[in-house]
């Protein structure tokens, strides 16, 4: 542990070294906040960096574990927050010029279970314009980029906890999802990024599809911080039951690798075509699970271009009628990409309408169709590399800003879990030399948030070492 910089230790290692008197959290919280200020100018992933607030939670903490206190499984935990997910007193600006700066008036739940676990909240982290994106283009920030290669995106729309995981800005990072936007910014970035079934961890305001989750360097720790998340909390309509679930990772001798139905997904059915590359990682990892005795069967689409149009055009619509709703002024400072993708639902009818809406429907319907035969699901979490930064989604048109979703968005229309863990690099189209990370995503059955993690751990163990982090922009 003392040859590994603080800033870079995983959670369990810090707790176990704050019990252990070898560091405090406010030696924790200085080491991160100056990771911070030297990778900040170069990947603008933060916002609210108050480095006083943070070191007065430290201070805090620190007096908690003196006295043999701490006041819950994260204390003294640096964490950062995604700017949508609202903390009490703060604004909540939506990655966009054309939002108020008022106050919230009270934490989310996902940022009320952290704080109550003792979790230093550094800062928020950033997001495009009302996180329509998939990259970290913003009105209201500057452009966050990729540590890896800081001429490519970070994915999105949690563009800014992506870029933060992987340069090291401490070892938890709270992200939101409604089509991909964890496990994209996860798969981009070389992390772990769960979106957890739908209502198990609480969200404040709800939407059908969305969920918050963790984003993180290992599965570990992201196991530990949905023991936190998934604390009940009423202000969510959508929640599941509380359910008592033991969030250690040991994969149970009654539960082996050896016999479990594994479907690989290929190809998406609609959208961009999988860059050969990030088949072959993709590949690999189903040969390491089949290594184990996990039963790999080839599985055909589900998906159609058909119902990705179908999700895009309700999506418009929403759009539209939520800038309609602003002032000229703020509507016009809309990045004017999301401005021209919204506005294309002008001439919608109303059977138009419901036929987009009846898409988020059929979609549910043909997830929870293809994974019958499977205990998990294996794919490309993207099919294709980062796009450059300053573009606002990998086809740099309004009109196709969502055809790298198409193995992402079905989990989240039919509410499985479903994670992205880093399974291999490929060469930056960006940077000569430079690597960039790929992700494999493992979907489960709807509520078996434990499995999909226990998955996702027992990959971590079969894949091998891993590159090093970035250490310096432009020298990963």
């Amino acid at each position: 542990m003392s040859h590994t910089a603080l800033h870079e230790l995983g959670a369990h290692e810090l707790l176990a070294g704050y019990r252990a008197r070898t560091f405090s959290p406010l030696d924790v919280a200085q080491a991160v906040l100056a990771q911070i200020e030297r990778w900040e100018p170069h990947i603008a992933a933060s916002w609210l960096l108050r480095p006083e607030l943070a070191l007065a939670q430290a201070r805090t903490s620190e007096a908690r574990w003196a006295r043999g206190e701490p006041c819950g499984a994260l204390d003294g935990v640096p964490i950062t927050v995604k700017e949508n997910i609202a903390t009490a007193g703060d604004p909540v600006p939506l990655g966009t010029r054309a939002v108020a700066l008022a106050p919230a008036a009270a934490d989310a739940p996902p940022a009320a279970r952290v704080r109550e676990a003792g979790a230093v909240i550094v800062a928020k982290t950033t997001m495009p314009d009302y996180g329509m994106l998939s990259s970290g283009l913003s009105t209201f920030h500057a452009i966050s980029r990729n540590p890896w290669d800081v001429s490519r995106t970070p994915g999105g729309s949690s563009a800014g906890a992506g870029a933060a995981a992987a340069a090291g800005y401490g070892p938890l990072h709270l992200g939101t999802d409604i089509g991909g936007s964890i496990r994209l910014p996860a798969a981009w970035c070389g992390i772990v990024g769960l979106k957890p079934s739908l209502g198990r961890v609480p969200i404040d305001p709800p939407y059908m599809g969305r969920a918050a989750g963790p984003m993180t360097r290992s599965v570990a720790d992201a196991a530990l911080l949905m023991q936190v998340l998934s604390r009940p909390d009423a202000r969510d309509s959508m929640a599941l039951p509380p359910q008592a679930i033991d969030w250690s990772l040991a994969w149970r001798a009654d539960k082996p690798l050896k016999g479990v139905r594994i479907g690989l997904l290929l190809e998406a059915g609609c959208g961009l075509a999988v860059e050969p590359a990030i088949r072959v990682a993709v590949e690999h990892a189903a040969h390491l699970f089949e290594a184990q005795g996990a039963v790999v069967t080839p599985m055909p689409p589900f998906m159609t271009p058909e119902l990705l149009a179908g999700l895009d055009h309700f999506w418009r619509m929403r759009s539209m009628l939520d800038l309609d709703a602003l002032a000229p002024a703020a509507r016009d400072s809309v990045l004017p990409v999301i401005r021209e993708w919204a506005e294309s639902a002008r001439g919608m009818s109303g059977a138009d309408v419901f036929r987009a809406y009846a898409a988020t429907h059929t979609t549910r319907v043909a997830t929870n169709a293809a994974m019958q035969a499977f205990d998990y699901v294996i794919s490309p979490v993207s099919p294709n590399a980062p796009a450059p930064f300053d573009w606002p989604s990998p086809t740099n048109d309004p009109l196709r800003g969502l055809e790298h979703i198409g193995f992402t968005v079905p989990f989240n229309i039919g509410e499985q879990p479903a994670i992205s863990v880093n399974c291999g690099y490929m060469d930056s189209p960006g940077t000569p030399g430079a690597a960039l990370p790929i992700g494999l995503q493992i979907a489960g059955q709807r509520f078996d948030d434990l499995g999909v993690l226990q998955m996702a751990r027992a990959f971590e163990q079969l894949r091998g070492p891993q590159r090093a982090w970035p250490a310096e922009p432009g020298k990963a």
